[in-house]
């Protein structure tokens, strides 16, 4: 593994105009880890996601991906680099078939990268995330929890080494939040993936992730295990009145 992180921010600020959004972030994630961030709303999570996958440029600051920087690389790169994200709305292909929605990530980065044979076809692909019997549907024919899982597999058929997750969570039930964060969990596992996750759901997230980044106002105030983080007086404050007292 040549002994860089798989993927590292430095100092990463991204302004626009006169507002910074992300304000000197550095986090390196290792392989194989499961990262939460979290942070109230407007904390700059989905900003720094953004950077972190080629989206959107840093203002100030470097990326790189195992030693190679990538700063104001297009997504592509990003791609070719293993580096797969989903998105807050699911972006699927309504009027497509569910196995044509894994095709597209196929043909977009995967057929030429090396892959764990659990992601060698479609089939493979929708037998992971549990959609086998709805493979000839629309994808817009399938429910909103569905589709969700529906795009993390597009984004596993362009063969990652790095997912990151931009609340995945989002809108589902109790019961299928746990089933998601299962899901998650045995996919990096059995793919041996380095997960960020993003997610409102901070209960959820701290129950799940092994290592949580705290942003607040753009700035990281902390980064470790759950339960140290939890702890964290600063993230507290942050939190006050948020989800994080109730999860504390």
């Amino acid at each position: 593994m040549n002994g860089h992180p798989l993927l590292e921010a430095r100092g990463v600020t991204v302004r626009f105009g006169g507002l910074t959004a992300v304000d000197a972030v550095s986090a390196a994630f290792a392989p194989g880890e499961l990262v939460g961030i979290i942070g109230p709303n407007g904390a700059g999570k989905t900003t720094f996601f953004n950077a972190l996958s080629g989206v959107i440029a840093p203002t100030a600051g470097d990326l790189y991906a195992l030693g190679t920087r990538l700063t104001g690389a297009r997504p592509h790169h990003y791609a070719q680099r293993g580096i797969a994200r989903t998105f807050q709305t699911p972006r699927v292909f309504a009027d497509l078939s569910v196995a044509a929605n894994i095709d597209f990530g196929l043909q977009f980065a995967g057929r030429r990268r090396q892959a764990s044979w659990l992601l060698k076809d479609e089939a493979s692909i929708l037998n992971l995330i549990g959609l086998a019997t709805q493979a000839a549907l629309p994808a817009g024919a399938i429910t909103p929890s569905q589709q969700r899982l529906l795009e993390i597999g597009m984004a596993l058929a362009t063969r990652p080494r790095l997912l990151l997750l931009d609340e995945v969570a989002a809108g589902l039930t109790e019961n299928e939040v746990d089933e998601m964060a299962q899901l998650i969990r045995r996919l990096r596992d059995e793919l041996d993936l380095t997960v960020i996750w993003i997610e409102h759901a901070v209960t959820t997230l701290l129950k799940y992730v092994e290592r949580v980044i705290v942003l607040h106002q753009g700035r990281k105030v902390a980064d470790g295990t759950p339960a140290e983080v939890v702890r964290n007086a600063e993230v507290i404050e942050a939190y006050l009145g948020d989800e994080m007292v109730e999860a504390a």
